[in-house]
């Protein structure tokens, strides 16, 4: 799994000067940040943690749309609509593809 992850982050900052959607998924959640590689800094963030889902109990590809629409809102309102998607050690397959679709449906350009 480790292999998987670091050819597709060397491919993902090497090819692209964009800022970087991440994604993790555990076994309970999903995160999803924007990072800017440049300066180190974490730009936006959301997750199934956040208090508006832990009050609702939704199916996980229901949160995983969620996910995708609310991180892509905070990245458009920061003015940014062109991100490079960085999948991690993930198959692009079940919730994260279901992510990034929804955050592509938003306007995220990637």
């Amino acid at each position: 799994m480790k292999n998987r992850k670091e050819r597709i982050r060397f491919k993902v900052k090497k090819v692209s000067s964009r800022n970087r959607l991440t994604v993790f998924r555990s076994n309970n959640h999903i995160y999803a940040q924007l990072i800017d590689d440049k300066k180190g800094l974490t730009l936006a963030s959301s997750s199934s943690l956040q208090k508006t889902l832990k009050d609702k109990t939704l199916p996980r590809k229901e949160v995983a749309e969620f996910i995708g629409k609310d991180i892509a809102k905070k990245i458009i309102s920061k003015g940014i609509d062109k991100v490079s998607f960085d999948r991690g050690k993930y198959k692009y397959h079940g919730l994260i593809k279901i992510l990034a679709e929804a955050a592509r449906n938003e306007g995220l350009n990637f």
